[in-house]
């Protein structure tokens, strides 16, 4: 398993596979853990490397950035734990482990590894390049500029309020909700510091919905109601920030084209083994996606094993069909 990283979302990273480890082990895989930041954690200090709790806020990772990319040009190859593994399951979220750099690197080294493959990775992780995808495969979704842009632009196409966010970051982390002109500015300023690219998106009023994908099929839908305006960092990661409801009470017409579209999307960035994806439904009754997860939270109650205990698949089972399910290098996308 890799897991850790030097992303924004590394301790949503360890807190998975504190869980994930356990799961496998009592399904009879025999499970090593690799930090790509710090390598191989001997299983005697799995339990105080793997933190349980994610913070109310993500972690700084600019000290973590350099060891990271040292330990993946010349240990990670050379771990026999790593090259001779049946399948690599990538417990990492953001950054390198979500964007394609360590699915390229797994191709290299012809190692069978969870979820999709480099370009695939690539392209879910950028969010503009995914909402073209989703726009020609008729999967609807919200409005928006890619930076530059005035606030009188933004207001005058998108209306107010507007999202801006880090094109390629996940967890909401550097996303601010803008309702005034003021404060765009500073809004793109702070997206900015997590990505060399921003985005500016119309903001949809409504429900916030959710689906898991596993093995081409979607999962049951579910609904989360933050306690904040949006599914924050915060409501994401602190326990009573957010009431999750899986199934979602939803007509059955509903969560049937949630399902239908979430696969669409899936489809189209043609990403393999298991994701999650994530919707508004407006008070008029349309659904707009929001994005994809390639490599979505893997704690016991994070969304997509929600979706899949729904309807009948256990944590233990999800982690056990997620490993069987892993890419072959080689294989396009």
């Amino acid at each position: 398993m890799l897991t850790g990283g030097a992303s924004a979302e590394r301790d949503v990273a360890l807190a998975s596979a504190r869980q994930v480890v356990p799961a496998l082990r009592a399904g009879g895989h025999a499970v090593v853990v690799v930090d790509t930041v710090s390598g191989f954690v001997p299983e005697s200090r799995e339990a105080d490397h793997l933190l349980g709790k994610v913070g109310s806020t993500w972690p700084s990772v600019a000290e973590l950035a350099d060891r990271e990319r040292t330990f993946l040009l010349t240990a990670l190859g050379a771990l026999p734990e790593v090259r001779e593994a049946d399948a690599v399951f990538l417990a990492l979220h953001g950054g390198r482990g979500e964007d394609g750099t360590i699915q390229t690197l797994l191709e290299i080294l012809g190692v069978r590894y969870t979820g999709s493959g480099p370009m695939a990775s690539a392209i879910a992780m950028d969010k503009d390049a995914s909402k073209r995808l989703f726009r020609d495969a008729g999967v609807p979704t919200a409005k928006w500029r890619m930076t530059p842009v005035t606030a009188g632009e933004a207001g005058k196409e998108l209306g107010w309020p507007v999202v801006v966010k880090p094109s390629k970051q996940g967890s909401t982390v550097g996303l601010t909700v803008v309702k005034r002109p003021e404060d765009f500015e500073r809004a793109v300023w702070f997206a900015a510091e997590y990505d060399d690219e921003v985005m500016v998106e119309a903001f949809v009023p409504g429900r916030e919905l959710t689906v898991g994908i596993l093995d081409d099929r979607a999962l049951a839908v579910g609904e989360i109601i933050p306690q904040h305006e949006i599914f924050d960092y915060e409501c994401k990661y602190t326990p009573g920030m957010s009431e999750e409801i899986f199934p979602a009470d939803l007509p059955a017409e509903v969560a049937a084209e949630c399902q239908r579209l979430g696969l669409a999307a899936h489809r189209a960035l043609r990403l393999g083994g298991y994701s999650r994806v994530d919707f508004r439904l407006t008070p008029a009754g349309g659904l707009f996606c929001l994005e994809v997860n390639t490599l979505p939270g893997m704690t016991a109650t994070s969304l997509l094993p929600q979706s899949a205990r729904a309807v009948g698949i256990d944590f233990a089972a999800l982690c056990d069909r997620i490993c069987r399910c892993a890419r072959t290098p080689g294989r396009q996308a």
